[in-house]
C-alpha cells in the first residue's frame, strides 16, 4: 500500500512539473516562430502584393520624354506638399531637383553614349531608397532606416545633426538644416499634413510614404505627365516592372553595390 502511494505521489509530481513546464516550452516555440516570422518579415517586406511576395516600391524615370517644365512640376508638387523651403544660397533644402547626366552618371557616359551626345542634357535626381543603403549603417541614432518595403525613412526627432549619413551618401541625396526652415516658409504655404522640421535636421525624399499608405502615388508621379513610373518592382504587372521589361534602364553608379531602385530609362 505505502508502495502504491509512493508511485502516484511521484507520477503526481512529474505531472505536475511537466504541466510547469509545458506552457515554458510553448512559449519558447512561439517567440522561436515569431522570431523567423520577423526574420523573413525583415526581408521580404511588411506586406505581400498578388504574388505573395513582399512589396519593393521602385521608380523609373523617362529621361526621353521628360521636359524642363516637367521637371519643374515634379519638384514644386513635391516640395510644396513637403514644406521643403526655398533658399536661394549655399544653405538650400532639395529633395528632388534637375542635374545633368553628366553628373548623374559620371562614370557611364563613355560606356553607354558617344560623349558628346548629351551634353546639357538633364534628368531629375532624388534619393535612391537602394536595397543596400550605406546612409543606415552610419547612422548612430537610427533617425535614417530602412522599412521591409525598401523605403529609406527619416525620424527628424531621432536625428541629431551628425551628417554622417550626408558624408555616406554617394548620391549627395540629402540635405541639412543649417537654419530654421521654417523662417523660410510663409504660413500660408505652409502644408499642414506634413510634418515641418528644425535646424540641425537631415531630410531628403521620402518616397512618398504618407501617400503610399493610402494607395496613392508619390506627387512627382502624379504630375509627371507619363514620364515618371511607380510600382511595385515585386510584381511583374505593375508599371514600372512592365516599362523596365520594355525599355533600356540604367542606374547611378551601380559600380557601388548600393543597388538604387530609382531606374532611368534612356
Amino acid at each position: 500500500m505505502k508502495s502504491t502511494r509512493r508511485k502516484f505521489i511521484k507520477i503526481a509530481g512529474m505531472s505536475a512539473l511537466g504541466w510547469s513546464l509545458c506552457p515554458a516550452l510553448f512559449n519558447g516555440s512561439s517567440r522561436a516562430a515569431g522570431h523567423n516570422e520577423g526574420h523573413s518579415e525583415e526581408h521580404s517586406g511588411s506586406s505581400a502584393n498578388a504574388h505573395g511576395h513582399g512589396v519593393r516600391w521602385a521608380m523609373a524615370i523617362d529621361t526621353a520624354r521628360m521636359t524642363d517644365e516637367i521637371m519643374q512640376k515634379c519638384i514644386e508638387a513635391c516640395h510644396s506638399a513637403h514644406n521643403v523651403p526655398h533658399i536661394n544660397n549655399k544653405q538650400e533644402i532639395k529633395w528632388i531637383w534637375p542635374e545633368t547626366f553628366h553628373h548623374l552618371f559620371p562614370g557611364q557616359m563613355n560606356d553607354h553614349f558617344h560623349t558628346n551626345e548629351f551634353p546639357e542634357r538633364k534628368a531629375l535626381a532624388l534619393c535612391n531608397h537602394c536595397d543596400n543603403p550605406p546612409c543606415v549603417r552610419v547612422c548612430p541614432t537610427k533617425a535614417t532606416f530602412k522599412r521591409p518595403d525598401g523605403i529609406v525613412m527619416m525620424d527628424f526627432h531621432r536625428c541629431v545633426g551628425c551628417r554622417y549619413c550626408m558624408a555616406a551618401c554617394p548620391y549627395g541625396s540629402r540635405s541639412f538644416n543649417f537654419a530654421d526652415p521654417r523662417k523660410y516658409l510663409k504660413e500660408s504655404e505652409r502644408t499642414l499634413e506634413f510634418p515641418t522640421r528644425t535646424k540641425g535636421v537631415v531630410e531628403k525624399c521620402l518616397f512618398c510614404y504618407e501617400r503610399l499608405a493610402e494607395g496613392k502615388q508619390p506627387y512627382c508621379v502624379e504630375v509627371s505627365e507619363g514620364t515618371i513610373y511607380f510600382g511595385d518592382l515585386n510584381d511583374p504587372h505593375s508599371d514600372v516592372r512592365k516599362v523596365l521589361k520594355e525599355r533600356y534602364a540604367i542606374r547611378r553608379k551601380p559600380e557601388l553595390g548600393t543597388s538604387p531602385c530609382v531606374y532611368y530609362l534612356i
